[in-house]
């Protein structure tokens, strides 16, 4: 009855090391798996970066030009320009020539 006994336990050892190491190895699958994926959403994410600060320099690019143009309406050359080209004004004494279409 003890050897009986003795080799049940010694069963339920095998068993339940079994058992571990067979979630151990589960536990490492999903490990394994979630890394990959977390990698893939990685480089997902530094390509969008790369994308956004392309857009943020050209987006300052732009918002450069529109200030410069800003500080060119408010000169005198600028409202001088607009005068002649949207109203058609000229200086005292200037003439004019237009091409015949």
């Amino acid at each position: 009855m003890a050897r009986r006994a003795a080799y049940r336990r010694k069963r339920q050892n095998r068993f339940g090391m079994l058992l571990v190491a067979a979630v151990i190895v589960m536990m490492f699958v999903v490990v394994m798996v979630k890394s990959i994926e977390l990698k893939q959403k990685l480089a997902g994410y530094q390509a969008r970066e790369a994308q956004l600060m392309e857009e943020i320099g050209k987006e300052e690019q732009r918002t450069e030009e529109i200030k410069e143009y800003e500080k060119y309406t408010q000169t005198k050359q600028y409202i001088e320009e607009v005068a002649k080209d949207k109203l058609g004004l000229v200086h005292e004494g200037e003439i004019i020539f237009k091409d015949e279409d």
